[in-house]
């Protein structure tokens, strides 16, 4: 039988993704499904096996206090770093967008946190907040503490967590600002000049065509920062050794998932009940993101 041309095309087509899509099916799919089928376990991995107990991992999850503890590191963690690095890449990129001088140079400079792994830019940041770091010897400087009573910036669980929002904001401002000057790039100089015949400010400028023009590239900006940080573990897991300490002070959920996981007696049951709750808070926060965003780009 003779196909079409646009048979054969849209076979092709097909042929083309199917290693994508077989790849995504064994390596997201029926994992998926088997976080799923596990969730309601009583797992032993050693052993190979699966014992169903319904929902009682669900029912341990809400009198779990260091559970409790992880969602809400998580969500504040969440809650302060993705407004931040927002407004902050938004703030660079427009800057970086203008007519200053040495701009290239002072893209290439900025632009290279994104080149060092995580964990490097973790141990650099860990030496900076140590107690003879720099950072704690530029406040004994400048007289803002006292030379015997350097803040213990690592151990500390009123300041851990902060020093790794100051980190995580820092290392990912650069990816972002190239999506905003990307995107700034395009935007029409045609409607800078006719907003100022108008007479126009540059501050409204920034917030009437600027902002809504860069809406898309905002919710995927937005969007990438929630699934980043809620996600986020290296950096929770070098700095406190693994432990998320002190205190608790720096235990997030993906932290928590892998201690129970592959922690002392192990519940991998346990832990695959945290990653299916941590999929709906995520899934919940994009819903949100995603209907707060849904105009179009204003033109």
């Amino acid at each position: 039988m003779k196909l079409s041309r646009r048979t054969r095309e849209t076979l092709q087509g097909y042929a083309f993704v199917a290693p994508a899509i077989a790849t995504t099916m064994i390596f997201l799919g029926i994992a998926s499904v088997a976080v799923l089928f596990m969730s309601f376990s009583r797992v032993n991995m050693v052993q190979g096996t699966y014992e169903w107990i319904g929902l009682n991992n669900y029912r341990v999850g809400f009198t779990d206090s260091l559970l409790h503890r992880a969602i809400r590191n998580t969500l504040v963690f969440s809650a302060v770093v993705v407004p931040v690095q927002t407004f902050l890449s938004l703030v660079v990129a427009a800057v970086l967008n203008s007519n200053i001088k040495f701009k290239k140079a002072f893209r290439a400079i900025i632009f290279l946190p994104t080149l060092t792994s995580s964990a490097a830019l973790t141990m650099i940041f860990m030496f900076m907040f140590s107690m003879r770091g720099p950072v704690n010897s530029m406040l004994i400087s400048m007289g803002l503490l006292a030379a015997s009573d350097p803040i213990n910036f690592l151990r500390s669980s009123d300041w851990s967590m902060r020093v790794i929002m100051i980190m995580n904001i820092w290392s990912t401002i650069p990816f972002y600002m190239t999506l905003y000057l990307a995107s700034l790039q395009e935007l029409p100089n045609s409607m800078y000049e006719a907003a100022s015949i108008d007479g126009a400010s540059e501050v409204k400028k920034f917030f009437y065509i600027t902002i809504p023009y860069l809406r898309p590239i905002t919710t995927f900006v937005v969007l990438t920062g929630i699934i980043g940080t809620m996600q986020m573990f290296d950096q929770a897991f070098i700095f406190s050794g693994g432990d998320g300490g002190p205190a608790s002070s720096t235990m997030t959920i993906a932290l928590l998932i892998y201690r129970y996981a592959f922690g002392p007696g192990s519940a991998m049951g346990y832990a695959s009940m945290i990653a299916i709750c941590l999929m709906v808070i995520i899934l919940t926060l994009a819903f949100i993101v995603n209907r707060i965003n849904k105009e179009e780009r204003v033109y």
